[in-house]
């Protein structure tokens, strides 16, 4: 059973991406399933350290975002908004050049948060971070 109150369209996530950091890093929504979101970052001037590899926080931008779109198309839009409220990552493996590819699967979709598991991997399938995601789930103030 699909966790999504919206199915995801990739082209208008794409559209309000532009112009914001996630534009600026390369992070593109490429496709969904019933219970998760992926997408890819390219490993390049714009996300490299300068000791040449992946920056880690590169990687977490990289996590918030599929982990809160995620949450962002399982509420309904009218009523709540989401922002991330704590992320940790563990980076396991660096990554020097090419893309790197995010999986964002739920843990726990609650009415006011949720929580994310965000896995990265490098063009050869290997674990290269891992992340987990707490998002707010906040009420839009009705209009008088």
């Amino acid at each position: 059973m699909a966790i999504w109150h919206t199915i995801p369209d990739l082209k208008l996530i794409q559209a309000r991406n532009l112009g914001s950091l996630v534009e600026h890093l390369g992070i593109q929504v490429e496709a969904f399933g019933d219970d998760f979101l992926c997408g890819k970052m390219p490993v390049d001037q714009r996300t490299r350290q300068p000791a040449g590899v992946l920056h880690g926080g590169a990687s977490v931008a990289f996590a918030e975002t599929l982990g809160t779109w995620g949450a962002v198309l399982t509420v309904d839009p009218q009523k709540y908004h989401c922002v991330g409220m704590e992320i940790n990552a563990n980076h396991l493996r660096a990554v020097k050049e090419g893309w790197v590819y995010g999986t964002a699967r739920p843990i726990h979709l609650g009415r006011t948060t949720q929580v994310w598991s965000i896995e990265i991997q490098d063009e050869q399938q290997r674990m290269c971070c891992v992340s987990r995601l707490t998002v707010a789930c906040l009420e839009i103030p009705s209009q008088y």
